[in-house]
């Protein structure tokens, strides 16, 4: 009987194993999509120089330190419709409300951030940021701003149909999305086609018209899906529903905030880099940039086992939510192991996607870039370990402790380790990268010992279901 016992919880781990994979590769493949539209943007500012790659890198960072923040407002609807279809397998109406709440979420804080983005070049200036690469940045986040809001409309969007555990539209239109903006970027910014070249004005511009493009295309297969299409997601849109409205903000809120303390600390290390050097800022927005590259993976390891755990936690049923958790971060662990490895034996390699390695000018930045990678190569595991741990968390709706580690980690240790290493003990752009890995060293302990605790600290319910 042991046997058998043993047999079938191997069995479990196995089926738990395979379900979140094929929910997990759908939404990898379009957050590596996504990844590669910002790649592409730098890739082609990097062809006007390395100034003008500068200015986009802190065009960028700004850019996304609002982003960051409602990409974790619209991730509540994820826990939120996962746990509704753990308690009712096919609810409609509150799946719904969600949904409609989530959108409502998103314009609520695109105009504050449009205002403050506007002003993005005397922003940097104040941040004591090189005035020709402030002027250029602003002028790049005048074309990019107007994408906040489609953007995370289209993420509620993605998310609703993650939640239903058919993320493979999704992928779809960001897939879509990538060839887009590469011609619109193209156009734009070198003036093809008998359209004028306006530089990083045209690939801002870029990206608000993918923005676009990617929401219509969500629009497109929740409208006409057979699956999606039940759930009249836009019938009495405008009609509010408060109470609803309020839970996006409770369970979201902490989400947005803790994902805005992870990305506001590497935008930090960027205007920190500015403070040194042109080389330096240039070379961290590409080693930067492959580290985001490859933390898409983990990222959407994290989202799928949300959605199991969610699921788990709707069904209060602990051992769907103990497989479920634990076989994301295993995932999310090993994969970034093997990106550590790559980043240090090929470097160079990785780097030449971005700049000419063979041009005796980028001599400089090259090395620099070297360097970095050394150290993201160390923080590529327990940045893997963060991430799947935070997301494991949310599928319990555990979102406001979480937010607190975020904060002491990444700016209490990770900023200021690396402010003193790079200043003070003159270590420079080094200094801040050991700083930014030292903080995601601090949060990933926590995060995994929080979850690894999650029953002592009543997080998940005891009772088993009739349906587990």
């Amino acid at each position: 009987m042991f046997t058998r016992f043993g047999m079938e919880d191997r069995a479990a781990w196995q089926q738990e194993a395979r379900t979140t994979l094929m929910l997990a590769l759908p939404l990898i493949l379009g957050n590596l999509a996504w990844a590669a539209i910002h790649a592409t943007d730098l890739i082609l500012i990097g062809r006007l120089g390395a100034d003008a790659l500068a200015a986009g890198a802190l065009g960028v960072n700004l850019y996304n330190a609002f982003l960051i923040f409602g990409m974790g407002l619209m991730t509540a609807a994820a826990p939120l419709i996962a746990s509704e279809r753990g308690r009712r397998l096919h609810s409609v109406r509150d799946i719904r409300r969600t949904v409609r709440q989530t959108m409502w979420a998103a314009a609520t804080i695109c105009l504050p951030i449009w205002a403050v983005l506007w002003n993005g070049e005397r922003i940097l200036i104040a941040m004591g940021q090189d005035p020709v690469l402030a002027a250029n940045a602003g002028t790049f986040l005048h074309g990019l701003q107007w994408a906040l809001l489609p953007f995370l409309m289209h993420l509620a969007l993605r998310n609703y149909i993650s939640a239903l555990e058919r993320p493979l539209w999704g992928l779809v239109v960001v897939a879509a999305t990538v060839g887009f903006n590469a011609l619109a970027a193209w156009i734009l910014i070198f003036g093809k086609f008998g359209a004028p070249a306006l530089g990083l004005f045209g690939a801002g511009l870029a990206s608000s018209l993918s923005g676009l493009f990617m929401f219509l295309g969500m629009v497109a297969v929740v409208s006409f899906d057979r699956t999606f299409r039940r759930y009249q997601l836009f019938g009495r849109f405008w009609v509010p529903d408060w109470p609803r409205y309020r839970a996006v903000w409770r369970i979201g809120l902490p989400i947005a905030i803790t994902m805005a303390f992870e990305a506001t600390v590497f935008n930090a290390a960027v205007f920190l880099m500015g403070l040194i050097d042109k080389p330096s800022l240039a070379a961290h927005a590409i080693a930067i940039q492959i580290a985001a590259f490859t933390f898409m993976v983990p990222l959407g390891i994290a989202q799928a086992g949300t959605v199991r755990v969610g699921l788990g936690h709707g069904r209060r049923d602990p051992m769907l939510i103990k497989r479920a958790g634990w076989i994301a971060l295993i995932m999310g662990v090993g994969f970034m192991t093997l990106t550590a490895v790559l980043m240090l034996v090929a470097p160079k390699l990785l780097i030449g996607i971005f700049l000419d390695t063979s041009d005796a000018a980028n001599a400089q930045v090259i090395a620099l870039a070297v360097s970095f990678l050394a150290v993201a190569a160390l923080f590529q595991i327990v940045d893997g370990a963060q991430v799947v741990g935070a997301g494991i968390l949310r599928g319990l709706q555990d979102t406001r402790v979480p937010m607190i580690y975020a904060g002491i980690g990444y700016w209490v240790i990770g900023i200021g380790v690396g402010t003193v290493l790079a200043f003070p003990l003159g270590m420079n752009g080094v200094g801040i990268w050991l700083g930014l890995a030292s903080g995601l060293a601090v949060v990933s302990v926590l995060m995994v010992r929080r979850w690894a605790r999650r029953e002592r600290l009543g997080l998940i319910p005891h009772e088993v279901s009739a349906r587990a």
